[in-house]
C-alpha cells in the first residue's frame, strides 16, 4: 500500500482555480470522498479544502491508477483540463507524501509561515473523513503522527511567535494601539493577498469587517470567504469618515484617498496604507494615525529572519519525524506477521494434539496438557526467530522481510 498526496495551493494555483476546485460544504466533500473511494485502487481518503489549498490525501494500491482517477475527478469538478491540473499540481507519494503532510501540519507550507489555523483545518478534515468511514487506520496513523510532529515544532521553535507578512504586522501594530478590538468597525479596500490576510486576522479578533473594491463581485467573494460585509466602491468618500479602522491595499497608480475626502471626527482613526504606490495622500491631522509600508517593513524583516531560523529547526524535526513514522510503521506491520505466525502455530499444536488423542497415542484425560506442551514447544522454537524479526523491522530490510514472510506463510494482505 502507498501514501499519495495531490496538492493545489497558493504556491501553484491562482485563487480562481482554487475556487473551481474547492468543496465548500459537507455535502460536496462527502460526494468527493465517495467518488475517490469508487476507485478500486484507493482504500482510504481525506479531503482538505480551504481558501489556500485543495489537497487529496489517500492510501492506495497503485499510485498511477489512483493519480489518474483523482485528476479525472477534479477535471470534471472544475472544468479545467487534466493537462493543466497535472501541470500545476504538486504530487507526493510514500515518504514524500508523509513529509509534505508533516510540513503542512507544522505550517511550513502555509501562505503565512507559522500560522496555526491549518492544524485545526487538518483536524476537521481528518475527523470528517474518519467519522464518515472514508479513512481508517492507515491514514489515521499518518495524521496522528503529523499532529504530534507539529506539536514538537511549536514547542521547540518560535515559528508561530511573530507575524511575517506586512498585513499580519499591520494588524499586530493595530492591536498594540487599541486595547480591545472586539466590536470595532474596519474597512478594507482591495481584495489581494494582503487584504485577505488582514480580513481573516481582524474577523478572528472580533472586528466587524467591511470589504470594498472597484470590482464588486471580487469584494463579495472575499467577504463571503471571511464572513465580512461589502460596500460598493462608490461609497468610498463617506465610508472613510465612518470607520475607526482602515486598511488599503489596491493596485491603483495614484492615491484613492486624498485630503479633500477627509472630514473632522470626534474619534481617533487608525489607517494602514499597504499599497505601493501609496493609496493615501493627505496632510496629517484630524486625529488620524497613518502607517505606511516603510513604518512596518523593519518589523517584517526582523520577524522573517527569526522565522527562517525557526523554520530550519522545524525542518530537522520534521525530517526526524518522517523517519520515526516509517520505523514505527514497519514495527506495526511486522507485529501483524508475528501475530499470524503464532496463530498458525497454535492451530497446528491444537490439530496435532487432537490427532494424537484420536489415534490413541495420548489418553483423553491428558488432552489439555498435551496441547499446552505442543504450544510451549512451538513458542520456544519461535521465540528467537520473532525477536530477530522485531529487531530487523527497524532497519532498511524491513519491507523485504515482511514481504518474504507474507509469501512464505501465505498470509493475506490485511486490506
Amino acid at each position: 500500500m502507498h501514501y499519495l498526496n495531490i496538492s493545489f495551493t497558493h504556491k501553484n494555483s491562482t485563487m480562481e482555480i482554487r475556487e473551481k476546485l474547492s468543496y465548500p460544504d459537507e455535502d460536496s466533500q462527502k460526494g468527493c470522498l465517495e467518488r475517490l473511494l469508487s476507485c478500486e485502487s484507493i482504500s482510504e481518503a481525506i479531503l482538505i479544502s480551504t481558501c489556500n489549498r485543495i489537497e487529496v490525501l489517500c492510501n492506495c494500491k497503485d499510485v498511477p491508477i489512483a493519480t489518474n482517477h483523482i485528476f479525472e475527478m477534479l477535471s470534471r469538478r472544475s472544468g479545467i483540463s487534466i493537462d493543466e491540473l497535472e501541470g500545476r499540481a504538486d504530487i507526493f507519494d510514500d515518504s514524500s507524501a508523509i513529509h509534505h503532510l508533516f510540513s503542512v501540519a507544522s505550517s511550513l507550507d502555509s501562505m503565512v509561515l507559522g500560522e496555526t489555523q491549518i492544524v485545526g483545518q487538518l483536524k476537521d478534515a481528518f475527523r470528517f473523513a474518519y467519522d464518515n468511514h472514508f479513512c481508517g487506520k492507515k491514514l489515521a496513523r499518518a495524521m496522528k503522527s503529523a499532529f504530534k510532529t507539529a506539536a514538537k515544532v511549536r514547542n521547540a521553535t518560535d515559528i508561530s511567535a511573530k507575524p511575517v507578512s506586512m498585513a499580519s504586522v499591520a494588524v499586530n501594530k493595530l492591536k498594540s494601539l487599541v486595547n480591545d478590538l472586539s466590536g470595532k468597525k474596519a474597512l478594507i479596500i482591495g481584495v489581494g493577498e494582503m487584504s485577505e490576510i488582514t480580513a481573516k486576522h481582524l474577523v478572528s479578533t472580533g472586528v466587524n469587517v467591511t470589504i470594498m473594491n472597484r470590482t464588486l463581485h471580487k469584494a463579495e467573494a472575499l467577504a463571503k470567504e471571511c464572513s465580512a460585509e461589502v460596500l460598493p466602491f462608490s461609497d468610498l468618500k463617506s465610508a472613510i469618515n465612518e470607520y475607526e479602522i482602515l486598511f488599503s491595499a489596491t493596485s491603483a497608480y495614484e492615491p484613492i484617498i486624498t485630503s479633500d475626502f477627509i472630514e473632522s471626527k470626534e474619534f481617533d482613526r487608525y489607517w494602514f496604507d499597504l499599497a505601493l504606490p501609496r493609496d493615501i495622500s493627505y496632510d496629517k491631522g484630524e486625529r488620524i494615525h497613518l502607517y505606511v509600508i516603510d513604518d512596518l517593513k523593519l518589523i517584517v524583516d526582523e520577524n522573517i529572519s527569526a522565522r527562517e531560523n525557526a523554520a530550519r529547526a522545524a525542518h530537522s524535526i520534521i525530517g526526524r519525524g518522517v523517519v520515526e513514522f516509517f520505523e514505527w510503521l514497519n514495527t506495526q506491520d511486522i507485529e501483524l506477521v508475528i501475530k499470524e505466525i503464532y496463530a498458525k502455530a497454535n492451530k497446528a499444536a491444537s490439530d496435532e494434539a487432537g490427532r494424537a488423542i484420536k489415534n490413541g497415542y495420548i489418553p483423553k484425560e491428558y488432552a489439555e496438557e498435551s496441547q499446552k506442551m505442543c504450544e510451549q514447544a512451538l513458542k520456544r522454537f519461535l521465540h528467537e526467530f520473532t525477536v530477530n524479526m522485531r529487531t530487523s523491522s527497524e532497519d532498511t530490510q524491513a519491507e523485504m522481510l515482511r514481504g518474504a514472510m507474507n509469501s512464505i506463510m501465505k498470509i493475506r494482505d490485511e486490506e
